[in-house]
């Protein structure tokens, strides 16, 4: 994909095509996760809540990053630039769009604000301009080129290589940090909110259901950690010692790089409420024995607790 900037170093032809292959299957399911999320939010009206439409732009730049990642290996110069400079963009909006999610959890239950849906406006300048400004960065002093590898990539020099790093690396590691702690602030205040409300209460279990699903949004940092682990060590190890690749590595960076938008449609989008208006307009087509396996299955996601909902945050009941 156009983010990871591999150049070919001592890759044989085999290595190279393993690589392609990689990368094609699995942006291939990550846009398809991606694809699924944002068609669901354009048929379903009871998607369209604010939280939600965050996730459906998470959802867009991750689909538009893995569809460049697809386009593979271009054989023209412009193909080139677009395929190496959209995939780079798109890449940013994505990590990005997780820190908007992020901070509307924040400001809606640590600091009890109401005012996130009159954000909209600045979450979007936020994203797409960070975005163009690292991707216009990246591209100064470029000379993009076709490598014969699985993707269009910048020149092998170091500080080429350098402007990679910074112009992508840096900022995806500072968001990882920012929502790894903007989560541990959300759920500690809820566990602190739970404990107290057991206090006063004889059903000391009540909230310890809510609380368990709560508890998932501690996992979302680890999403773009496993996506991007393998790719960071593999840039660092190539700054390090250039022209020398570690195929196996190379293969963890490819991967999990390309999944990132999986996960975070299963992640993100997966939750409750987008199963339940997916049973519910299947009712007219299924038979009924799938019907009752839906249900069921409902039924036992809610009884367990709201899972990590972002659609219908209920600030109050943990007050």
């Amino acid at each position: 994909m156009g983010t990871v900037a591999l150049s070919s170093g001592n890759l044989t032809a085999s290595d190279r095509q393993i690589l392609r292959t990689v990368n094609a299957g699995a942006s291939s399911l990550s846009f398809l996760g991606s694809s699924f999320i944002v068609l669901c939010y354009l048929l379903f009206r009871d998607l369209r809540k604010f939280s939600f439409k965050l996730v459906f732009y998470l959802a867009i730049s991750d689909m538009l990053c893995s569809f460049f990642s697809i386009v593979g290996d271009p054989s023209t110069g412009f193909f080139c630039y677009a395929q190496g400079y959209s995939t780079h963009f798109f890449c940013i909006a994505s990590f990005l769009w997780t820190t908007t999610i992020a901070f509307t959890l924040h400001r809606t239950v640590v600091r009890h604000k109401t005012d996130v849906e009159d954000m909209e406006a600045m979450f979007h300048l936020y994203v797409w301009g960070t975005s163009l400004v690292m991707t216009v960065i990246r591209s100064m002093g470029n000379d993009h080129r076709h490598l014969g590898g699985a993707w269009c990539s910048s020149q092998t020099g170091r500080t080429k290589k350098a402007y990679h790093f910074i112009t992508f690396y840096v900022p995806l590691w500072g968001a990882i940090l920012y929502n790894g702690f903007t989560y541990f602030q959300v759920i500690r205040m809820l566990n602190n909110a739970t404990r107290m409300a057991e206090g006063m209460s004889d059903r000391a279990s009540d909230g310890r259901p809510d609380m368990k699903a709560l508890n998932r949004w501690g996992y979302y940092p680890l999403i773009l950690i496993g996506s991007w682990t393998f790719g960071t060590l593999n840039v660092i190890h190539d700054l390090i010692e250039p022209g020398h690749k570690i195929f196996w590595l190379s293969v963890l960076h490819v991967g999990t790089a390309a999944l990132m938008g999986l996960f975070n449609s299963i992640a993100y989008g997966l939750n409750s409420s987008v199963r339940r208006a997916i049973s519910e307009r299947l009712d007219l087509f299924c038979p009924e024995r799938l019907q009752r396996w839906l249900l069921a299955n409902s039924a036992k996601s809610r009884s367990t607790g709201q899972e990590s909902e972002l659609v219908s945050l209920k600030v109050q009941d943990v007050h």
